[in-house]
């Protein structure tokens, strides 16, 4: 008879593709993922990730339900309940959560320790991914809201996967089992997007627009298709443009943006502009998942093989 634990590991596995496929084609179609993905996502998973903590006892059981609902508040827009007057205290409530999260995790691991009957490696897993995954979002390295949530949402369908489905070079496994799951998807998909400035630069090599350094991160298209292309206006530049870009809330917004732009500069007289390409990186996660799921952490792969 197959284990409980071993049949939730798949249930979550197969809901984290099948998700992430989708949000890859959905942010690869309109450069926008609808939150209720995440939602029912992160519902399931933390649903199915009583089963392998609950035989352990009530206090493990406990800490899964306080890393799982910091986790789901993340997904639901909670403060917008709050009506105006209460939207100025979001923030602060919002920090108590995170406060009241890592104390009481911090302090079951001072008081029991990490382990079976003591706190699931599960629950610090959750954590430390949420930790790392809102820390790159205030850095601005995560750029967008939803990837964020998407490396939370991925912590808590899969906190940990030691042991991927193609066997690893020796020594390698005690490096990346001490990764979250999270952590090793967004290290796989950050490798990953370094082909992107290689495949930029061919192109600008193959049309003769080579331009240096720049080069290698935009090129330039026609101004009729600006309002078909997902890209970001870089020359001619606006003052405002930047500015205008952090206010962009949803790709519509964007689309008419570029709309905009594009009958100003055909006003002007500008055939052609330079851009910069809006990158799906939910693309760029989804085969971050997948490969984790195969080999675990690829750097540290390619780097014990060679």
């Amino acid at each position: 008879m197959t284990d409980p634990s071993t049949l939730a590991l798949t249930a979550d596995v197969l809901l984290l593709v099948g998700g992430f496929t989708y949000a890859a084609g959905s942010d690869l179609r309109d450069r926008e993922v609808s939150d209720r993905l995440w939602q029912v996502l992160g519902v399931a998973g933390f649903l199915i990730g009583f089963v392998p903590v609950v035989p352990d006892g009530a206090g493990p059981t406990l800490l899964w339900v306080v890393v799982g609902l910091f986790v789901i508040q993340h997904l639901f827009a909670w403060d917008l309940r709050l009506g105006e007057s209460g939207e100025r205290y979001a923030d602060l409530i919002e920090v108590g959560f995170y406060v009241a999260a890592v104390a009481i995790v911090l302090t079951a691991v001072a008081h029991w320790g990490i382990g079976p009957t003591a706190v699931p490696v599960s629950v610090v897993a959750v954590l430390l991914s949420v930790l790392f995954a809102r820390g790159l979002f205030e850095a601005g390295i995560l750029y967008g809201g939803a990837d964020a949530k998407a490396l939370m949402v991925a912590a808590l369908l899969v906190p940990m996967f030691p042991n991927p489905l193609i066997a690893q070079p020796p020594g390698i496994a005690p490096v990346t089992a001490i990764f979250p799951f999270a952590v090793n998807v967004l290290m796989n998909a950050a490798i990953f997007f370094l082909a992107v400035p290689v495949v930029i630069a061919a192109r600008n090599l193959r049309a003769h627009e080579f331009r240096g350094l720049s080069g290698f991160v935009g090129y330039t298209i026609p101004v009729d298709e600006l309002p078909r292309r997902y890209v970001w206006v870089r020359n001619p530049m606006f003052g405002e443009a930047r500015e205008e870009e952090k206010s962009i809330e949803t790709s519509e917004d964007d689309r008419l943006r570029r709309v905009k732009v594009a009958e100003e500069l055909k006003s002007q007289g500008v055939a052609r502009i330079w851009v910069t390409p809006q990158i799906p990186f939910l693309v760029l996660m989804a085969v971050g998942v997948v490969s984790t799921l195969l080999v675990g952490n690829v750097l540290f792969d390619v780097l014990f093989r060679f």
